[in-house]
């Protein structure tokens, strides 16, 4: 496919984009050098670029300019693009998003390879460089082809993807109708160091990734000496209490057909072996792929932790945190995705069969437009992928090569949806 031989030819900058933000990772909402790496890349495209207000985001417009002529009856140069300021493409003209979140994690990279981060405790460890490098990758394919591009593009460069529900942010400033009008379809793509095969496309219609809730607890109790726990209140066994009858709860509350997830990662109490504290603390986090559920496991979990302090005569405090929601994808865009998956890569797609139960911030702009979320597996080319270290992991390692690959097929979104639109 001509699309994919011009991707190819865009290695050399792609890999200088990724690793160049591998080696600087920034985390949340505050992302001042890679917006500026952002910035540079896009500057000669002729884009009309916006940055956030309360988060370093990039918003990037193109019109398409296919069906125009130039003054010479020919399709019109990449130079005859409009600039900031010109007028606002058309209400009847198409408009696809493609969103790439750009920001890292707080992990210490122990992957070893020779652009790892440079910022001390920080990594990119879910790909998130590489899919800014992609997006990056798109928008030159894009600006080449603005002669067959049909209507106009959104890129959407995002913060604050890892619980700082940075889409949210963009969506409120927004990112939706930057081109003048309401987005038509949104994209987005996200890498795997583990899970399916190098190469390989997947994706899901309907609900694809989890909502995700945070749980946050704190008993009271009364202090006292280790050896005489009758004369005080001890926070530690009730909360122990607590996070096993939150395993026993989702097994004989929940449908197993309908899952629910509830992992504590924190469970924190005491300074010396022999004194009982006063208060002991658990955080978890909760996922599930019903809207029903969600909503039931906000009022279940308080009730069982506040009966539990109740029957021990102790106090507790919980807090339920509304995350991120279910990422669903449309299904006909979905369907629209893996025809373009198809054409440009024969052979290298497989459906999920069942939803991840990670969550992602994308499900806010699929809860406002149609569109659907791909993913692509980055595993390194003969690693086994059932072993693989996976996304957050310090070891986690995503193949340079599939970088052309993604590229290639968010330009092929946006080229192959504008043009149905138009059409219709």
């Amino acid at each position: 496919m001509e699309l994919t031989a011009e991707a190819r030819g865009l290695r050399g900058e792609l890999n200088q984009w990724r690793h160049a933000l591998h080696q600087e990772p920034e985390i949340g909402l505050d992302l001042p050098r890679t917006q500026e790496k952002v910035l540079a890349a896009i500057d000669a495209l002729g884009f009309e670029v916006s940055t956030g207000t309360d988060t370093t985001s990039v918003t990037a417009v193109l019109r398409g300019t296919a069906g125009e002529t130039s003054d010479d009856g020919g399709a019109p140069s990449s130079s005859s693009a409009p600039s900031i300021g010109e007028p606002a493409s058309s209400s009847e003209r198409p408009v696809v998003l493609l969103r790439a979140d750009m920001d890292a994690l707080p992990v210490q990279e122990r992957t070893g390879v020779d652009f790892t981060s440079r910022i001390d405790g920080a990594m990119h460890a879910c790909g998130h460089d590489l899919h800014t490098s992609m997006l990056l990758g798109a928008a030159t394919l894009l600006a080449d082809n603005r002669h067959r591009l049909a209507g106009d593009v959104v890129f959407m460069f995002q913060p604050g993807e890892e619980g700082y529900d940075g889409a949210s942010v963009m969506v409120r400033e927004g990112v939706l109708d930057a081109a003048g009008r309401r987005v038509d379809a949104a994209f987005g793509m996200h890498v795997f160091s583990s899970m399916a095969p190098h190469g390989q496309f997947v994706t899901r219609p309907g609900v694809m990734m989890s909502a995700s809730d945070g749980l946050f607890v704190t008993v009271r109790g009364a202090g006292g000496h280790g050896s005489a726990p009758h004369t005080a209140k001890d926070p530690v066994t009730v909360a122990a209490e607590m996070v096993l009858a939150l395993q026993t709860m989702v097994t004989r509350q929940f449908d197993m057909f309908d899952p629910v997830v509830v992992t504590v990662g924190r469970l924190a109490a005491g300074t010396k072996r022999n004194v009982i504290p006063e208060t002991a603390e658990f955080d978890a986090t909760i996922r599930t792929f019903s809207d029903a559920h969600r909503e039931r496991m906000q009022t279940v979990i308080p009730r069982l932790l506040e009966g539990i302090a109740h029957a021990h005569g102790l106090e507790v405090e919980v807090r339920y945190a509304a995350e991120y929601p279910l990422t669903v994808t449309d299904q006909a865009e979905t369907e629209f995705a893996e025809s373009a998956i198809s054409e440009l890569f024969d052979g290298r797609h497989a459906r999920l069969v069942q939803p991840l139960s990670g969550s992602e911030d994308f499900s806010r702009v699929l809860a406002e437009v149609p569109g659907s979320f791909i993913g692509l597996s980055a595993v390194p080319a003969g690693v086994d992928f059932a072993t693989s270290a996976f996304n957050h992991s310090p070891f986690a390692t995503f193949d340079d090569a599939v970088l052309a690959d993604g590229a290639a097929l968010y330009a092929q979104l946006a080229l192959a949806k504008t043009a149905q639109l138009a059409a219709r």
